[in-house]
């Protein structure tokens, strides 16, 4: 159980990292920004998947890491329209 929680904490990382990557905020964001930002948004992607009848989760597997990534992009997005505005 500890080696899947590890595991999907790594597939967190790495979707925050991309996620960052792609929204050009890698440069302010740490190790620990990319993990929680990973692992909001495979929970935020899952639902979204979900709602549009994709599936989210099937596993440790490379949809998995699409899907948490799109949910991660979201998130970016939602906290720099949020960020605008404040």
């Amino acid at each position: 159980m500890l080696v899947n929680l590890i595991l999907w904490i790594i597939l967190g990382a790495v979707a925050g990292w991309i996620a960052s990557m792609i929204m050009g905020r890698d440069a302010q964001m740490g190790a620990l920004a990319n993990i929680i930002v990973g692992i909001i948004g495979a929970l935020l992607g899952g639902f979204l998947f979900n709602l549009i009848g994709l599936p989210g989760d099937t596993g440790f597997n490379f949809w998995t890491l699409v899907v948490a990534t799109f949910g991660a992009i979201v998130l970016l997005f939602l906290i720099s329209v949020v960020r605008r505005a404040a």
